[in-house]
């Protein structure tokens, strides 16, 4: 078995230039690991850009096939926890990081890090969700805890990203009233039809008065960019609101004052979606096949074959994608 070829999208240093190709490579170039998984379909997001670029933040060595999320088949497994054929669906952790990733044909890795798929879920649904779904639903998870629907509307800002798009149509099925936040002006009728009652554009949001507290505006709210949206959702929160975070392509800054937390009792929670527990992990993906499953997944996605990847991850680098993009690993 180690003498499987396999195709990868593999990013190489070159005198400080990184060239990404799609190379061959044998399983036995792959780390030593519990389960040896075909992968089926993989996803992009955000990090896989920035691995591909050279973002040593995110993975320090070169030569490196990136793809933090992935979904298969077991072919060899050496725990009890799980047999050949069961389909896994594997995502964060150190994959597509400094371990290599979804973006090849086969994948090793530790059993800790594989979720099975739910039986209601297909493995281009499972992908189409992805990290971006599963923070998504973490994000929801959190709010709904504490914010119902009969207490107004739900503010998410990058909304024509993955967690962005995936937190509106899960908030929109769960009964929720979603305003999106947008720098795309042609993106209104798309994020209509995810279910975002109000659009708002995101320099409107950005040129909000610069003051300790704003008009409350929102039950509460799902920040993916950070920096001032972030600081202005925060300050126009209703009393006893609840905003998650989990992005900083924006800024990884903040500058407020306390008011909005001692005043209002406003509650921020960070979201983890690398090292969320097993047991939370699980429950989330099993939610995310049923209940909270999105309605329009297929409108969400744009399917490629490995060949397109490169143009893609251009596009997400420039803020030029929307929606999720998955990549058919079996083209």
């Amino acid at each position: 078995m180690n003498q499987i070829a396999f195709k990868a999208f593999v990013v190489e240093e070159k005198e400080g230039t990184y060239i990404r190709e799609v190379k061959s490579k044998l399983v036995s170039d792959l780390p030593e690991g519990d389960l040896l998984i075909k992968v089926h379909y993989s996803s992009l997001n955000y990090k896989d850009a920035l691995s591909s670029i050279g973002n040593k933040g995110v993975t320090r060595k070169y030569p490196h096939t990136p793809g933090i999320d992935a979904v298969g088949t077991i072919v060899s497994s050496k725990t009890n926890k799980f047999k050949v054929d069961d389909k896994v669906i594997v995502t964060s952790y150190d994959l597509g990081m400094n371990t290599d990733g979804g973006f090849g044909q086969f994948i090793s890795i530790p059993e800790n890090w594989a979720v099975k798929l739910p039986e209601n879920l297909s493995m281009k649904e499972a992908m189409t969700l992805g990290t971006a779904g599963l923070t998504a639903g973490m994000s929801v998870q959190m709010l709904t805890e504490k914010v119902k629907p009969e207490d107004g509307i739900i503010v998410v800002s990058g909304a024509t990203g993955g967690v962005g798009a995936l937190s509106v149509s899960i908030l929109k099925k769960l009964g929720y009233r979603v305003a999106s936040i947008t720098g795309k002006e042609t993106a209104r009728a798309y994020l209509m039809n995810l279910g975002a009652e109000t659009i708002i554009m995101r320099e409107d949001f950005e040129s909000m008065d610069n003051k300790p507290l704003l008009k409350p505006a929102f039950a509460g709210g799902i920040d993916t960019v950070g920096g001032v949206i972030l600081e202005n959702i925060i300050k126009s929160t209703n009393p006893m609101g609840v905003i998650t975070c989990c992005g900083n392509v924006a800024s990884p800054k903040l500058d407020l004052t306390v008011f909005p937390f001692i005043l209002r009792g406003i509650s921020l929670i960070g979201i983890d979606s690398q090292n969320y527990p097993m047991l939370y992990r699980e429950q989330v993906w099993n939610k995310l096949s049923k209940d909270w499953k999105p309605d329009n997944l297929v409108d969400i996605a744009t399917e490629i074959t490995l060949n397109e990847l490169s143009e893609k991850i251009d596009l997400m680098l420039n803020g030029k994608l929307k929606g999720r993009t998955i990549i058919n690993m079996e083209l």
